[in-house]
């Protein structure tokens, strides 16, 4: 199996501490009988974290991701090569990637080894070794984790590319060799590597796609927003069968216009957010505004945009930019919006 998890984080400073606030996603190939299985569109799964002056990191909005948490921890002084440090940290996992996510501490011994060049950047190399340890014969349970986990045991070495400059940990490859028991016998082993990587997203040049974007504007009920996560078209007052995704007759110029503009952009991913009035349930609210999103990159892909780069994500009405009490009001809340992840850091973690 070879699982990818990639996520674009937009940092902010709220109250004195740098609050991130991103969007992870899953692609997962299976190879079965010699062939891979695509998982096709990708959901988003929010992460809002926070980590304060002093380095304390905690977790705003947890669903699972980041799945390392405070890691790497850097040393409270300068190092000579061959010296070591430790630091808690934390791993949050999901053996069975139903969703359910346990948290555990890991207790990590570093080691800083060499200086290289990576990637044209200079580098420190720590190494970074810890054991699994949780459940039975442990003094550790989430309470709040899977309870159907018993225990779960293994080791952990990892090598850390420490970019020389930034602090940022450019690439991180972990050995690991661990199994997970539940309580019911069954077991599941993980053995091999994962990485971690910082990576910055392609660059857009905003005045060679400002032509297509005045075309938008003027032509298509179309807005434009330069965020901190990218450049973002709000598509207003979509026409939809009223509590489905499907797309009423009408809208097919707009997304014509669309899909040209995305098709200069191939190398960025593309978030596409559906919203809704909030009128109703809200679970329900977020379903729907989920599928209309997966509707809208079902329209675009089909006019070339690969699916590939999408990324979808469902806000309900939690989002509103208008009134819901007025009918105005609840036709501008009822919008997709679409952003060219651009200018921003990228991480990526890949199984």
């Amino acid at each position: 199996m070879s699982r990818e998890v990639k996520s674009f984080i937009v940092p902010s400073y709220v109250d004195g501490r740098r609050v991130y606030e991103g969007d992870f996603y899953v692609e997962q190939d299976t190879k079965h009988a010699a062939m891979a299985l695509d998982e096709g569109i990708h959901d988003a799964i929010v992460s809002v974290f926070a980590i304060d002056e002093e380095g304390t990191f905690s977790m705003l909005e947890d669903n699972g991701y980041p799945s390392f948490r405070s890691f790497p921890a850097y040393p409270q002084k300068e190092l000579e090569k061959g010296e070591s440090w430790t630091a808690t940290s934390e791993r949050a996992v999901d053996p069975r990637a139903d969703g359910t996510i346990t948290r555990m501490p890991i207790y990590v011994q570093y080691t800083y080894t060499t200086d290289q060049v990576f990637n044209g950047r200079e580098v420190y190399i720590i190494k970074a070794q810890w054991a699994t340890r949780y459940g039975t014969n442990t003094k550790y349970i989430d309470l709040d984790g899977d309870p159907d986990l018993a225990s779960a045991i293994g080791k952990h070495e990892a090598t850390i590319y420490l970019d020389k400059e930034t602090g940022a940990a450019l690439l991180i490859r972990d050995q690991v060799d661990e199994s997970f028991t539940y309580k019911s016998g069954e077991k599941i082993a993980y053995k091999g590597t994962i990485s971690l990587f910082t990576e910055y997203p392609a660059s857009v040049n905003t005045q060679e796609l400002m032509p297509e974007i005045d075309r938008l504007l003027k032509e298509a009920d179309i807005d434009y927003k330069d965020t901190n996560a990218g450049l973002m078209l709000i598509i207003k007052d979509l026409q939809f069968v009223a509590n489905s995704p499907e797309l009423l007759p009408g809208e097919e110029k707009r997304l014509d216009q669309i899909a040209a503009l995305l098709k200069k952009v191939p190398q960025n991913q593309i978030l596409v957010e559906g919203h809704t009035a909030r009128v109703g349930d809200e679970s329900d609210e977020l379903g729907l505004s989920l599928e209309r999103a997966h509707t809208i990159v079902r329209e675009l892909t089909a006019r070339g945009v690969p699916k590939d780069q999408f990324i979808t994500k469902g806000s309900g009405g939690t989002k509103p930019v208008a009134d819901n009490d007025t009918p105005e009001g609840r036709a501008r809340n009822r919008r997709v919006e679409i952003t060219i992840l651009t200018n921003r850091t990228s991480l990526r973690e890949t199984k």
